[in-house]
Formats: C-alpha cells, structure tokens, sequence
C-alpha cells in the first residue's frame, strides 16, 4: 500500500515524531544499560597520584622533586603520558614577579605534535620561558588566559588565538584552539589548530559551491551541521535545526515535495534529489536536497543525511532572464505596433504625385530610405502639387528624430503648409517665415530644416531655405549646386525672422533633385564631401528619367551606409 505523504507541516512534523518514536522503541528493547555507578577503588591505591599508583602498584611516577603523597610526583605521570596525546601539548609551570604575579611560565614537558609547520614542537621546547618559545601568546591573549586557569582553577575549553610569528622568510599566521586545565601550582595546556587541511578544503568546497551538509541522529536527538549548511540557512552551526524546525521553514506550497523526501528517508530509501524552498529570515532560498539513510543491522534506519546545495541565484538569475525576455518581447510588439501604424501613417501623408502636374509636363518622383531597414518611418517629408493659381508648390523638410513623435512633428509641418500655401499672392519666403513662427510659438515643438519654392507658368523657380541643403540641377550633363546665399536659420530656432527667396531660370530637360541631410552626412566626414559625391551621381543621370534617375542615386548609396533617414525628391521639366 503506498504511504499517505503529508501535504502540511504539522502532518509531517507528526509522522516524523511517530516514525522516531517507533525506531527508539525498537532500539530500546536490544540496548545495553550503563550503571552509572562509581567504580569502588582498590584498597592500597593512592587517591594522590593521578596515575592511580601507590606503594606495591606499578607506575611511572619519579620520586625525584616529589610532590604527592609517599614520595609520588604526580606530575611524573602526566609527563609520561604528554607523547600519547595527538595534538600539540605542554606541562607550564608559572614564573612569578616579586609581587607574585604571573609574568611568563616555563615549559616543564612537551609532547613531540607540532601544530604547524612553522611552530616548534613543544618537546624542544622544554626548560624555556613561553614568551620565549610562543612569542605571540601575549598578544593573542594567551599569556592571560593560562593565568586566569591557574588563579580560578577553571579550565579554559577551545579558547581561540589568532597565532602570528616573523620567521626569516616573512609571516606566517594560524589560528590554533587551547585547552587548559590547571593542578596546583601548574597548567597542562593542549593547542591544535582550528581548521586542518581536510577541514579547510570541505570549508572552501561548501562555500564555492554554495552547499552544505547535515547529519540527524533519530535515536539520541543529536545534530551536527557544516559551516556550509549553517550559512545557507543563517544561523550558528552550534545551533541546527531539528527535522520538525525543518519543517517549520519549508514553504507551505513545497510541503509535499520535503514529506515525499522525509518519508522515503524514514523508510530507508534513496529518493532522488528535489528542489525544496524554505524561508531564511524572510527571505526564499531554493535548494536542492539530497538525502540518504544510515541502516542498522536490524533494517532500521537509525541517522539520516542531508546535503543540500542553495540554488537561490541560479533561480533569481533564470527568474530576471525570463523577465528581461518578457520585456524584449513587449518592447518588439511595441516597435512592430509602431511601425505599421507609422507606415501607414506615411502612406496617407506622402502620397504619389498628382498626375495633374504629368499634364503640364513635368514629372514627378520620390524615394524614402529609412536609416534602420526595420523601422521605416522618421521625420522626413515632402510636398509636390499644382495651387489653384496654376503655379507649382515643392517643398522637403526634416523633422527632428525616428517614430511616432517625428511622423507626428512631420505631419504638423507638411499640413500647416498645405493651408498656408493657399494664400493668395504668396512667395516662398513668406511661407517660410509664417511655417517657422508656428513651431516658434509651440514650446513642444524641436526644429526642423526644410525648403520651400514654387514654379511659375514661365518654368521660373522661386525658393526659400531654412537651414536645409541646397537642391542640385541637372542641365545636359552637368550637375550644379544651387547658390545658398540667402539660406535663413533652422525652423523654430529663431522668431521673427523674415526668410528671403532666390530665382532660378529652369529649361526644358532640366532635372531638379532636392534631399534631406540624410543623404549626404556620414559620420567623420565634411557634409560637402557627401554633396559632391551624390552631385557627380547625378551627373551619371544624365538623359535618364526621373524614376531612373532616383533609382541609380540610391542604388550608388546603399542603404545601410546611411546613419540617419533621407528622403528625396526629382522633378524634371520635359
């Protein structure tokens, strides 16, 4: 029958207590008792020597400076026994002031462990002063804590010193554990290190991989945690976690996911590993936990494993990845959003040309390239139709920036010229100083560069310039820059000014192309340079028409050589 896994802490919190409960019942019945009764001492032995030795019985105590009962020194014993003793150990005898005060100690006996590479060991040691042998042991505070053991006669347990010394080739430094106890007038000390080799390497393992390990006696309650799990879980190592405390943290929704574990655990399974989240002071860690069962001989698992390692940046870093995909996605739509509506923006507000003006025999085309392939839209425009009083309004224009905005700014300036043209009796420079006090008074409005002319029935071409190149004329075979001495500043960067026009005669089979900056700036380049260039294109077009014409000129400038939209305009007078 498959076991019921529990779906909330207290569920699980008690099949942990009943499953412990069983497995310490079934141990009880087959375990030995310990009679903690004190052993009766045998008639003839000396409660004074601390080897147990008296008068008949065997014992390696010296009578020579005998401080014990009967001659016996009981020091004697100890000192015997210091080279069985694994770690680094000493017997100190205190060295006393004329005031009796403890100024240093003297190493009596010394075992032959050396606690470090670099240190002595304390076998060489013997007959010399301990500031001698240990120069550092009064500024790690050693000196005072074996004295405060031999004044108080309280033994003094792991008590750490961060131990440096200067050597010939530099310093080197450990940090080593002291244990102390004293016996009348003298102390035994033992040191070791605080971390060995193995120690260090399974510290540096659990930090870099960010994991840890803890192990739960179910019969006596015991639990032992590494450094690792202790930091992943915040607190102490000296203060674990039982598996119902455990339970406490697990998040309510991973609740059966750690029950699955724990039961599989307490029936002396392997179960695989799974990702678990707890709660850590307020904050969600993820891990993934392996656990595995310590059998007995009776098929009972007795202790339990766990290693688990903190997957909590992974998991934030996945999470953040995910978000950021999310966005670009979003953002994509957006632009994709953007650029149909921009298109078809462009569509409605830049027309083909009207075939009213192919009547009066003069032929019309337009270009637009787009400095990025996917977006398609800018603030370039142009305008090109027959007025009412039969002359020919052309104009270009460049509103600051890309998108919505600049289709937007491109708009306002392109229809306010439409009304505006429809003025009787106006010239290009008045429609030029009119459109520029417009986006003067608009505190919303960026500058923009444009032209803006009109050609008479005597093919005669008036025009005006705000700060935007000048347009190129193709006669025969040779290609000229219209003069630009009357060219007046930027749109909206200057209120009040009065724009003046230019005249320019035009014959039939001249070709007059105007171009947006886009078509002539390159980044690290002189705008002449690129006006010269497409000028002597142009000149290539000679006998081509106007759809020709445009077709070369951008196919002799790739598109993707542009660094900013470009928009153009030909007309040619048959």
């Amino acid at each position: 029958m498959t076991p019921v896994v529990p779906q909330d802490p207290a569920s699980l919190k008690l099949l942990i207590a009943r499953e412990v409960a069983a497995l310490r019942a079934t141990a009880r019945r087959d375990a030995g008792v310990r009679r903690d009764e004190a052993a009766p001492q045998s008639e003839g032995t000396s409660a004074g020597c601390p080897c147990g030795g008296g008068e008949g019985a065997s014992h390696s105590c010296s009578p020579d400076d005998s401080d014990g009962p009967d001659g016996h020194d009981p020091w004697g014993c100890v000192c015997a026994a210091l080279p069985a003793v694994p770690v680094s150990a000493a017997l100190l005898a205190p060295v006393r002031d004329e005031d009796g005060r403890v100024v240093d100690f003297t190493v009596r006996a010394g075992n032959h462990v050396r606690s470090a590479q670099w240190l002595d060991t304390p076998d060489t040691q013997v007959g010399r002063r301990l500031l001698e042998v240990q120069p550092g042991a009064a500024a790690g505070g050693l000196l005072s804590a074996l004295t405060g053991v031999l004044d108080t006669g309280r033994a003094v347990h792991s008590y750490a010193v961060d131990y440096t010394e200067q050597h010939r080739d530099g310093l080197h430094r450990t940090k080593l554990l002291y244990d102390a106890a004293s016996c009348g007038d003298r102390v035994l000390t033992t040191w070791r290190p605080a971390l060995n080799r193995t120690e260090t390497m399974s510290l540096d393992a659990q930090y870099i991989a960010s994991m840890g390990w803890g192990t739960w006696d179910l019969l006596s309650g015991a639990v032992v945690w590494s450094e690792g799990l202790a930091s992943i879980f915040r607190t102490d190592p000296a203060r674990p976690l039982s598996l119902t405390e455990m339970c406490d943290a697990v998040l309510p929704e991973d609740i059966p996911r750690f029950a699955k574990l724990m039961t599989a655990l307490l029936d002396g399974e392997e179960p695989p590993g799974t990702e678990v989240r707890f709660t850590v002071l307020g904050e969600v860690r993820t891990l993934t936990l392996v656990g595995h069962p310590v059998i007995d001989t009776d098929g009972l698992p007795w202790l339990l494993r766990l290693i688990a390692r903190d997957l909590t940046a992974q998991v934030r870093s996945r999470q953040r990845l995910a978000a950021t995909r999310r966005q670009t996605e979003r953002l994509r739509e957006e632009a994709a959003a953007e650029h149909r509506v921009a298109s078809a923006l462009r569509e409605a507000l830049l027309p083909t040309h009207s075939a009213e003006l192919e009547a009066l025999g003069i032929s019309v085309a337009t270009a637009y390239l787009p400095a990025e392939e996917d977006a398609s839209v800018g603030g370039d425009w142009y305008k090109c139709r027959l007025l009412p009083d039969g002359r020919i309004l052309l104009a270009i224009g460049d509103a600051c920036g890309h998108g919505l905005e600049a289709v937007a700014r491109m708009a306002q300036q392109r229809h306010a010229l439409a009304g505006l043209a429809h003025s009787p009796g106006t010239h290009a420079g008045q429609l030029t100083t009119w459109l520029n006090e417009l986006l003067c008074s608009d505190p919303a409005a960026e500058t923009a560069t444009g032209i803006i002319g009109h050609i008479d029935a005597e093919r005669n071409l008036r025009w005006a310039s705000a700060g935007h190149p000048a347009p190129l004329l193709l006669r025969g075979h040779t290609a000229t820059t219209l003069d630009t001495e009357h060219r007046g500043p930027l749109f909206g960067l200057l209120p009040g000014h009065e724009y003046a026009t230019a005249t320019v005669r035009l014959h039939p089979g001249d070709l007059l192309l105007l171009y947006t900056d886009g078509m002539v700036e390159r980044r690290g380049e002189d705008i002449t340079y690129g006006i010269d260039s497409l000028r002597k294109v142009l000149e290539s077009c000679a006998g081509l028409g106007v759809r020709e014409t445009l077709d070369r000129v951008m196919s002799a400038d790739p598109a993707e050589d542009h660094e900013d939209d470009a928009c153009l305009l030909a007309i040619r007078l048959d």
